[in-house]
Order: structure tokens, then C-alpha cells, then sequence
């Protein structure tokens, strides 16, 4: 038995959680041309016992992944950003946490998962017996294949689930599931599509 998602609800006290939502509006939101719509801040903001509290949250000990990437950012995605794929797995994490800081009266659409029709499956293989029992010999040429030719085709996806946003609502999802960030919106940092960012890896 395992678990594959977890959600929690006001993760942060109130208040809190609107002080992180201002620290991260001061931060700093270079152009990127990225894989995904959206900024990712350029600074870094690292919650005290945050690997702490999302490891009982897990039933697991966990960290940062490391090097830590976008762990600790906050990423802002408006209506009008695009990029180059939607559907996508984390790779090189073995926990990804979203924790939704839009407004509440901004928020829409959510964390969305989806079924590959082509494959019938909801996730990446775990195990090279998995990588080749798909038909390929490594995890990069399956990765090719399906994200590579298909992030952008919605129409070789059947949505699953989606996880609806709710400001202070953390999302922890296992990260070789088949997933996406789901509607962007707004026009500026404070009414966007805002997120911080974590990623981690067992704590060994």
C-alpha cells in the first residue's frame, strides 16, 4: 500500500500564509523560456521545518532535493504566458508539493492529472522491468516518447482528477504521475496564478 496524493487544507496559519504571499510578491520574476508557462522567482525562501512537517505529513523522512532547482521559489503563471509542454512528471523527486497562494477570490482550476490514452497509463514506470515491459529501453527514451511527442496534445490525454486550488491549500503528489498545472489567469503578480514551490527526496 502507498500513498499518492495528499492534500491539506490551511497548511499555514492565516496569517502566516498572507506573509508569504507578500514576501514572495516582493521577490524577483526574471523572462524565462522555460518548458512551462509561467516565472519562476529568482530568489529562494526556505519555510523553517518545512522538510519536517511535510515528512509527518508523508509518513517518511524526507529533504530538499539537492541540488534544490526550483525548491523554495514561488512560481507566477499569467493568462498569457505559454510554453513549450503542459503535461509532465518531476523528475529526480520522489515528493512535489504545490502550496496555492492566489487570492481567494482569484483562484481557479487546480493541479490536474491525466491518463495517456495511447499507453493507458496514469504515471511513469518506477523499475526498468516497468520502462521495458512499455516497450523502451531507458527512462529517457520513454520520456521522449510520450512527453516529448505528446506534453502539448491534450487530445492524447484523458483528464483524471484535478485537485481544485485553494489559497493556503498544500498538494503533495507523488511526481512520476502524468500531471499538469491547469489553468493559468490573470494579468499581474497579484491577481496570477501564484504557487511555492517544493520538491524532495528520501532523507537517507
Amino acid at each position: 500500500m502507498s500513498t499518492s496524493l495528499i492534500v491539506v487544507d490551511d497548511f499555514l496559519g492565516a496569517q502566516d500564509a498572507w506573509r508569504l504571499r507578500e514576501a514572495g510578491l516582493r521577490m524577483t520574476y526574471p523572462p524565462q523560456k522555460g518548458a512551462f508557462p509561467g516565472r519562476n522567482s529568482q530568489e529562494r525562501l526556505l519555510l523553517p521545518q518545512l522538510d519536517q512537517a511535510v515528512s509527518r505529513l508523508a509518513g517518511e523522512p524526507l529533504r530538499a532535493i539537492d541540488p534544490p532547482e526550483s525548491h523554495g521559489k514561488f512560481r507566477i503563471t499569467l493568462a498569457d504566458d505559454v510554453g513549450t509542454g503542459r503535461v509532465h512528471i518531476d523528475q529526480g523527486a520522489w515528493w512535489s508539493g504545490i502550496l496555492y497562494l492566489s487570492r481567494p477570490e482569484d483562484c481557479r482550476g487546480g493541479t490536474e492529472f491525466y491518463r495517456h490514452i495511447e499507453t493507458g497509463t496514469e504515471q511513469a514506470p518506477m523499475t526498468q522491468e516497468g520502462i521495458e515491459a512499455m516497450g523502451y529501453r531507458t527512462g529517457a527514451e520513454l520520456h521522449d516518447a510520450i512527453i516529448g511527442r505528446d506534453s502539448n496534445d491534450m487530445s492524447r490525454w484523458e483528464l483524471t482528477m484535478r485537485v481544485p486550488m485553494r489559497f493556503n491549500r498544500l498538494v503533495l503528489l507523488r511526481p512520476w504521475f502524468w500531471h499538469t498545472a491547469g489553468e493559468a489567469f490573470g494579468d499581474s503578480l497579484d491577481n496570477g496564478r501564484f504557487v511555492y514551490l517544493m520538491f524532495f527526496a528520501p532523507a537517507r
